[in-house]
């Protein structure tokens, strides 16, 4: 791993409130992610499982978690089994964790090799009267891919089928969304180092540059400061490509008189930012792109002022669609008497910002919560409006990443030049 160790008592705490919440008597397992094939003999980047690292800390392939609060042997309560490594995979692989370097990361006492797996899985499950499994239920995805949790599902379904089976995901849910302090100074690294990477990027685009140039400079920061790489593929969207809310070629040259629109974040400890910004390719924005900006940026701070306690999420994006359309009349796209008259269950703003204002943060970049509960102190997200406007070729986006708190929110890219005014100051400076 290329970050700094991260302080076990988190992980160890969030096992125990984990535990907290299992009904009696129940035994969890939990997978390390898939090694996913690329071609050949390749694989992909390794990624871990983000409910098992949140468990355990462990970022390895082929290892295993087992919580069994109330088993009789005290010995196997609470398990990690990881690969043993050997000569062969040393030398072809690379090192692998120690029992005493697990220990360390995870704080779990009583590690095993994988090869035990089985046998110490079968003496202690059959007193558990409840089996709980580790399924992906992230309602963004859909599944299609029989990854490594739901396939041992199937088998301990064939082996044990009499035991109540059950989900870790309604209470890995709740807890996930709510971080600690631990997990803040992780995600704050994260927004720090991507400030970095933005801000050198400012110093570097000029016309003529190319998308994937921009590209190289961000990965340069970002591996420099220690961080495992891009959060998500990043957008590197000049001019008319921004109209493309996902655009990933990244492969055109920034043309002068153009706005770039750039969304990228770093990855840390496996904790991710999540940031956009609109830059004016020659470092000078015109009057209709700062007129266009300056509208995203009113409606940026006044969601972020939503982001509180007790927040619903639908009431936000409905209060925020209402801010946007009063922007959008200002600049022309919207007519106030079309607005008066429109279908509320199809908004016009929606022509010019079609996507949603937020989503949760953490170790997923779309982070694992639930879209019916009511935002709560611990939460980090993101806020991210944008006007997109095809027949200008352009496109603006701002995203910060937000921390609610008792006293109200902090935003954890305030550093993070975002001011037209401060943007062609750095870009001309």
């Amino acid at each position: 791993m290329k970050y700094l160790p991260i302080k076990n008592s988190l992980f160890t705490n969030n096992r125990k409130n984990f535990a907290s919440r299992t009904k009696p008597n129940s035994i969890a397992i939990f997978h390390a992610s898939d090694e996913y094939p690329r071609s050949g003999d390749q694989a992909f980047m390794f990624k871990q499982n983000s409910d098992f690292f949140y468990l355990t800390g462990i970022d390895q392939e082929q290892s295993i978690l087992v919580l069994y609060p109330d088993c009789p042997n005290k010995t196997y309560r609470e398990v990690l089994f990881l690969r043993q490594t050997n000569e062969h995979i040393a030398i072809w692989e690379g090192h692998k964790y120690t029992k005493e370097e697990a220990r360390a990361a995870s704080g779990i006492e009583n590690i095993f090799w994988l090869s035990e797996y089985d046998n110490i899985l079968h003496s202690i499950i059959n007193y558990a009267e409840n089996i709980y499994i580790n399924a992906n239920e992230n309602d963004r995805y859909v599944h299609t891919v029989p990854y490594r949790d739901y396939r041992m599902y199937e088998a301990l379904k064939l082996k044990y089928p009499l035991h109540n089976y059950t989900r870790s995901a309604p209470i890995m849910r709740d807890l996930r969304v709510v971080k600690s302090d631990i997990e803040i100074e992780l995600t704050q690294k994260a927004c720090d180092i991507t400030n970095d990477a933005f801000r050198r990027v400012l110093q570097f685009t000029k016309p003529g540059v190319t998308e994937y140039e921009i590209e190289a400079e961000i990965i340069h920061e970002f591996i420099r400061q220690r961080a495992t790489g891009h959060a998500y593929n990043p957008i590197i969207a000049s001019g008319a490509n921004a109209i493309v809310l996902h655009y990933n070629d990244n492969n055109q040259v920034c043309r002068d008189g153009d706005v770039i629109l750039l969304d990228f974040g770093a990855e840390y400890g496996n904790y991710n930012a999540d940031m956009t910004r609109s830059i004016p390719v020659n470092g000078r924005f015109s009057a209709r792109q700062r007129q266009v900006y300056n509208a995203v940026l009113t409606v940026m701070r006044e969601a972020t002022k939503l982001l509180v306690d007790g927040t619903v999420w639908n009431d936000y994006h409905d209060e925020v669609g209402k801010i946007m359309t009063g922007q959008l009349i200002d600049l022309g796209l919207l007519d106030r008497h079309d607005v008066e008259k429109q279908d509320k269950n199809a908004p016009l703003y929606k022509k010019y910002f079609m996507h949603g204002t937020s989503h949760h943060l953490g170790l997923d970049v779309h982070d694992y919560a639930s879209r019916y509960k009511p935002f709560e102190v611990g939460n980090i997200l993101t806020c991210e409006p944008g006007i997109y406007i095809p027949e200008e070729g352009l496109g603006v986006r701002l995203e910060n990443n937000i921390l609610i708190t008792k006293e109200g929110n902090i935003d954890l890219m305030a550093e993070i030049p975002v001011e037209a005014d401060h943007i062609e100051e750095i870009m001309n400076s």
